[in-house]
Order: structure tokens, then sequence, then C-alpha cells
């Protein structure tokens, strides 16, 4: 899978003042991320609030993303759960025609066994139309799934085909790299260790900040993969105090605050969360104009 190399964006849904989806914001970042260089997008993934969307909500989602992306960028879907059975019955109905794989996050609040998350990603795996890329955040799902787990399911299942790994633990990313099978994907998911997973022998990235700064991100995960790490780097120290800032009061608050000082959507999200406390929105617009962001 070529094409999810590199840097892959979480796209948030941008809402209006009264809480509706706001698809003319979605259209302008998706164009927004295709002309800074962002080599694919991730549909209804966690920073997209879809815990908080309807049905009929994420249809229209997918539906105007395929619209306005026009075939131009790889597109993944966002598509997990904690009802195996439920999922699996929902990936069989789905429409994935517009999509090049799935990201399926591991079962959360359940906090299942290995066993049971290598059970789970089996049944997804056998019901899914698309490759499959597994979802490790821990900070989210109340459990980590061990590498040992992930590479049983890459060498069980050939459909299985990546894993976005946002355990933030690099000692965990090297595991997955030396001891996956050949072409099995390494993707950061944590936007703090995406370059140093790619200077020890990963993929790229699905990012969270990458959709506010694509052109610098991206940048700087091509000049990775391509081996100048002292380019690289460069842009990585430079972009650390934004990661910083954008995870301060949670995911997607800071990063739709972003968004927002660019005049691409409104900084509102739904509850339980919260929109970014005006300190931090101005430590935001700080940033972004001491660095010529």
């Amino acid at each position: 899978m070529h094409e999810l190399k590199g840097t892959g964006v979480a796209l948030i849904t941008p809402f209006n003042d009264d809480y509706s989806v706001d698809f003319d914001a979605l259209a302008k970042i998706i164009e927004y991320n295709i002309e800074g260089g962002t080599e694919y997008l991730v549909i209804l993934g966690t920073t997209a609030e879809n815990a908080t969307l309807n049905a009929e909500e994420q249809q229209l989602v997918i539906k105007k993303a395929v619209e306005v992306n026009a075939g131009r960028l790889p597109l993944v879907l966002g598509a997990g759960g904690n009802n195996t059975a439920a999922l699996t019955e929902s990936l069989k109905k789905k429409d994935v025609s517009a999509f090049s794989a799935v990201l399926s996050v591991s079962p959360y609040y359940n906090r299942p066994s290995q066993a049971g998350i290598f059970a789970h990603y089996t049944q997804v795996a056998k019901a899914s139309k698309l490759p499959v890329i597994l979802y490790n955040v821990p900070g989210r799902t109340g459990s980590n799934v061990l590498p040992e787990t992930v590479i049983k399911l890459a060498n069980t299942e050939s459909n299985i085909i990546g894993v976005k790994e946002a355990m933030g633990d690099l000692t965990q990313m090297m595991r997955l790299i030396k001891d996956r099978p050949e072409g099995f994907l390494v993707l950061s998911g944590d936007d703090m260790i995406a370059l140093p997973t790619v200077s020890v022998g990963g993929e790229g990235v699905i990012s969270v900040l990458g959709q506010g700064l694509p052109e610098i991100f991206s940048s700087m995960m091509r000049e990775g993969l391509s081996g100048n790490f002292e380019t690289a780097y460069a842009k990585h120290y430079k972009l650390m105090r934004a990661t910083d800032l954008i995870f301060a009061e949670g995911n997607p608050a800071g990063i739709k605050a972003l968004l927002a000082h660019k005049g691409l959507c409104k900084d509102v999200v739904r509850l339980p969360l919260m929109a970014a406390t005006e300190a931090l929105k101005q430590d935001i617009a700080t940033y972004l104009q001491d660095n010529g962001l």
C-alpha cells in the first residue's frame, strides 16, 4: 500500500454555531490539505468526533468528503467499535468503493485480553471488503495492543496490512518494525514521534497536526522518508510546540482552534468536549505568528 505512506491526516468534522455539520468548512479543509501536500485523508477517525455523529451525519460526511476529494487523494475510512458483531455486520453492508483501506480502532471500554483483541480483529478482517489498518491508542481505549498481537495478526490475516501505533512509545514502535512481515505498514499515531518513527524504519503517520499545517508537516515526513534527516528534524523541532499546544486541552479542541485561526472553520466541538479556552487560542495564534505559519 505505497499510497498510504507519508502523511495521512485524521480530518476533523467542522460544526456550525448551532452544532450542525459545516460541510462548506469540511470542503475547505480538504482542499487546503490537498494543496498542502498531504498524501491521504482519513474520514471519520477519532478526531472527527464520530462518537457524537449520528448515522445520517456520518454518511453525509463520507459523501461530502468523497465528492470534494474527487479521487485526487487516497481515502481511509475510520470504522471501529467495541461490539464485534455489530461492527462486522456494518462492514459487510457499507459501501466502501471510494476508499483504499479501513482504519479500525481496538475495542474500547471493554478492555479485552490480547486473545480477545486478536479474535476481534480476525473477525473484522474477514468482514471487511478493504484492507484493514489496526489502530492502537491505549489512552482512549484503556488497553494496549501488544506488538506480539499485532505481528500475529499480520501473519495470520492477509487483509490486515498495517498498524497506526499511538502508544507514544518508540520502543514499542521498534518492536513492531523489527518483527513485522515484509510490506506491513507501521504508521505513527502520535505527532510527536512521527518523524522518529520514520527514522527507525516506519512508513509515516496518521496525523492530527498535519491537517492544520500540511505544507511543513508533510514535507518534514517526505524529507525523513528520503533520508534527509537534518532538514526533516529542523522542521520537527519547529513543530514540537504546535503539537504540545493542539493537545493541551484535548483533541480536537486544539486543532479546531488552529484551523479556526486560519479561517478554515469554527472552533465548535460537541459535548462532552469543550472548545479551546481563550488562553489556548491566544497561545496558538502567537505560535503561528512567531513562526510564520
